[in-house]
């Protein structure tokens, strides 16, 4: 007998609508005020579910602001937002290595959900940045150049300003200006904001990143922080990094964890009520029954009676 279907509101039975382009956006007042971008029509759509028909999910501006859907905008319907919001996703965490896109991917699989790597933007970014000539560490450039981008995440395709950039994003070079890009503020409000709005159009899905579970969707349906020994991941990115040897992968990923879990803005950090699994000798599909059965717990216990 097979799995069965999981109570997600929202997340099935509807045909998915154009994954949305993050389009440049207009700047005004010194670049710190930007106008919210409409999805082009006519694009190939995800696999997954649509976002559901009269939706009350507020539309974010793609500039970081708040959600501007409810009136008022105190506490209480900040709140509400996110609650909203956070019971039409799965987040999955974790560092590099830990398998979190191809556990991310393989979940929304299962489930028929719509899937989003968060990483991709921000190495989408980091291309942007090295393509333009501009410096990776320079606050300001970079958090202008994270508004204007355009960045499509689509099917295990990255295009940015229309460029396929789904093999350059992975390369080394991408790589080790990634760091920087993700620890400018600006750049994750930017990009915060565009994530939460993929949310709202898909009516949520499964969203692997760093910071799913504590910043980008906190009220989660299901928070799941996947770990494994530093050894488990150095060996695991070997075999991906061609171009590099066990030891450069190696401490890279050492920078990179330091980077991640020190960095002011959004650090890597596990949230306090997330599934944490060490993935540590294990395989894809053990992982990923090892969260299907947390979900399934989840619905045994919302069920009435």
């Amino acid at each position: 007998m097979g799995r069965r279907a999981h109570q997600l509101p929202h997340l099935r039975s509807r045909p998915a609508p154009p994954p949305p382009r993050w389009h440049p956006v207009t700047e005004a007042a010194g670049d710190e005020a930007s106008a919210a971008s409409e999805p082009p029509k006519g694009e190939r759509p995800l696999s997954g579910a649509a976002k559901p028909t009269g939706s009350a999910w507020p539309r974010l501006t793609s500039g970081g602001g708040e959600p501007s859907g409810r009136a008022g905008g105190g506490e209480e319907e900040r709140q509400a937002d996110s609650e909203d919001r956070g019971a039409h996703v799965i987040a999955i965490d974790g560092p590099a290595g830990s398998g979190k896109s191809t556990v991310a991917r393989t979940v929304a699989d299962r489930l028929g959900l719509p899937y989003l790597d968060t990483g991709a933007m921000y190495r989408g970014v980091a291309f942007a940045a090295l393509r333009r000539g501009v410096d990776p560490d320079d606050v300001e450039p970079v958090a202008r150049l994270a508004r204007r981008v355009e960045l499509t995440v689509e099917g295990g395709v990255v295009t940015v300003d229309g460029t396929d950039a789904s093999i350059e994003i992975r390369g080394s070079e991408v790589s080790r200006a990634v760091s920087a890009v993700a620890a400018n503020a600006a750049v994750r409000a930017e990009l915060v904001a565009r994530q939460r709005r993929w949310a709202d159009d898909h009516g949520g899905g499964v969203v692997e990143g760093r910071d799913i579970g504590t910043v980008v969707f906190p009220a989660a349906r299901l928070k799941v922080y996947l770990t494994a020994s530093h050894e488990a991941r150095s060996e695991r990115r070997s075999k991906e990094a061609t171009d590099l040897s066990y030891d450069d992968v190696a401490a890279d990923i050492a920078r990179r964890d330091h980077a991640d879990s020190t960095r002011p803005a959004d650090p890597l950090q596990e949230a306090p009520d997330a599934v944490v699994l060490d993935t540590t000798g294990l395989s894809i599909d053990d992982v990923v029954a090892a969260i299907l059965d947390h979900l399934d717990g989840l619905d045994q216990l919302e069920q009435p009676g």
